[in-house]
């Protein structure tokens, strides 16, 4: 495995005024998820906002993708490309934001109700930005990076749900994607120790039914191979001596 970079107070300071915008932009979009809106319309305005703030959309361009967000509604897991799709009442749609500026990057998801959603679809929800909230507080200096897969495996176990795992969360700073890779599923006290200064963007995709996904044929969204609901939450996190510290943590949070 690659060394995972520890990031200097100057380089810290770069990833939160990316993280800060990844924040706001995805707070902003948020709002505007309803029905009869179309996936297309809510990338642009995400685009609009990040270059507004004198960021670039850091998913442009990525392996050839053509988009600043992704957006996975209902059984799409990631990577959903924004298109004509209309969102219909009782959808739930996640959101991946990602901008760089100043030569760093922040990088933030959410999933969100599309008016008044189902009880099971809610369920799902809750319960993975829970799995979210238990991997970041293993984020911590001296712990393992298995302690926060662990954490979220957990919290998916107890609600009956699935992990993906074939996808991950992942190191974060110049580039998008950095080491470590970060699986949803291990053991405590497995893989290479935290330290401070490390960032992370931790991202729990939990499935109501089982763990397998397939891509489709425009080779970028992945769905639940049984077609069951999907939930995504990510945030950017800096392991401190103190703790974890959320970065991209949105105002009504």
């Amino acid at each position: 495995m690659s060394q995972i970079l520890i990031k200097s107070l100057d380089e810290i300071e770069k990833v939160k005024k990316a993280c800060r915008i990844v924040a706001k932009v995805l707070a902003a979009v948020g709002k505007k998820v309803k029905a009869g809106i179309s996936t297309e319309d809510l990338d642009k305005i995400a685009d609009e906002l990040i270059r507004k703030q004198g960021a670039e959309p850091v998913f442009i361009g990525y392996r050839g993708y053509r988009h600043a967000t992704c957006i996975s509604v209902n059984e799409e897991i990631v990577h959903g490309i924004p298109g004509k799709k209309i969102l219909q009442e009782g959808d739930i749609v996640s959101l991946d934001v990602g901008a760089k500026i100043g030569g760093y990057c922040g990088d933030t998801a959410a999933t969100f109700p599309v008016g008044k959603i189902s009880r099971k679809a809610a369920r799902l929800v809750r319960f993975c930005k829970s799995a979210l909230q238990a991997g970041i507080r293993q984020a911590r200096a001296g712990n393992h990076l298995g302690d926060i897969s662990a954490a979220v495996k957990n919290v998916a176990d107890q609600a009956g749900y699935s992990v993906v795992r074939e996808l991950y969360g992942h190191g974060i700073g110049k580039d998008l994607h950095e080491e470590p890779l970060i699986p949803n599923f291990g053991n405590p006290g497995e893989g290479p120790k935290l330290r401070a200064g490390m960032v992370l963007a931790i991202e729990p995709m939990l499935n109501i039914g089982g763990w397998k996904i397939r891509t489709l044929s425009d080779g970028w969204t992945v769905v639940t191979a049984d077609q069951s609901l999907s939930s995504h939450f990510e945030h950017t996190i800096l392991i401190t001596e103190k703790g974890p510290e959320i970065l991209t943590l949105r105002g009504n949070e």
